[in-house]
């Protein structure tokens, strides 16, 4: 069974280019799901039906699983037992009938523009560290990119020229990515005056302190620092910084496509959550400020 789910993740990883953040979760939610099995000596993937099915899924809801998570889960099953289906490895795919919850539907954390502002000028760019996190805050809100995505950048993927980034994506998407001015002057100074600047094209653009490509954990705890010292939100991930993006592009007129594109969302309807919270935004101008409200 732990074969059959290994040759699964290889498929996910070499045939239909899943990130390795979405490998890693269905990997979980399979392990996860297999250790039920055997709690409940179901040692075959041919002997699950549906009634397994639904007691493993109401264990997780009764343990405090939230939708979100019972709905990727149910996902990650769906596809799975396709695979084994396609294989020949089970007549027919027992969860293709479970009912997917709908997830309440929650606003994206964000900054409004004069604190994304503040945290801009944050950074003391008088020192080297400081050069490096000025040009991750910068290229961050300027371009809306995820952290993946940022610390996966080579030196060649930067044309200061044309003021654009080569960005890899989801499924290894390749997208190109304008940035501001602020962006480039800020990667222009830490790339004067960083340690291995000297490096090829192929160098990773963010190093981190032992001189290697700079990981996400590194970054998350960079952003949570900053966004502490400018607001009490409750959340402070490098996320906010994407979403203050998005809402900030539509709040001043940008077109939902574009900035779907920009994104790099694979459906107009991931994208639309944003035009959500601007009208929340000009609900709330509206209560305050017209008299009748």
């Amino acid at each position: 069974m732990h074969t059959l789910i290994r040759s699964y993740l290889d498929y996910l990883d070499a045939e239909r280019n899943y990130s390795s953040h979405t490998l890693q979760a269905y990997e979980h939610d399979l392990h996860q799901f297999l250790d039920f099995l055997q709690s409940h000596r179901i040692l075959s993937f041919e002997s699950v039906d549906r009634a397994n099915l639904r007691s493993y899924f109401r264990m997780l809801v009764e343990g405090g699983s939230g939708k979100r998570t019972v709905a990727r889960k149910i996902a990650s099953l769906r596809s799975f037992f396709k695979f084994l289906r396609r294989k020949g490895i089970v007549r027919s795919n027992p969860a293709i009938s479970l009912v997917t919850p709908k997830p309440d539907k929650r606003l994206p954390v964000y900054l409004d523009e004069q604190a994304a502002e503040r945290m801009l000028e944050l950074p003391d760019i008088t020192t080297e560290e400081g050069q490096k996190e000025a040009a991750i805050l910068e290229l961050l809100y300027s371009t809306g990119i995820r952290v993946s995505e940022l610390v996966n950048l080579n030196k060649k993927d930067v044309n200061f020229e044309n003021g654009t980034v080569r960005v890899r994506g989801k499924g290894r998407k390749e997208r190109i990515v304008p940035f501001g001015e602020k962006a480039s002057r800020a990667i222009k100074r830490y790339l004067r005056t960083r340690i291995g600047s000297e490096g090829s094209l192929e160098t990773p653009l963010f190093l981190g302190t032992r001189g290697n490509r700079t990981y996400p954990v590194a970054i998350a705890r960079l952003v949570k620092r900053y966004i502490g010292q400018i607001s009490e939100i409750e959340k402070k991930s490098p996320h906010v910084i994407r979403h203050s993006f998005a809402t900030h592009m539509l709040n001043r007129g940008a077109d939902l496509r574009a900035v779907k594109e920009l994104l790099g969302h694979e459906s107009l309807s991931t994208t639309q959550v944003y035009t959500h919270v601007s009208t929340e935004r000009m609900k709330k101008v509206y209560r305050q400020s017209h008299p009748k409200a």
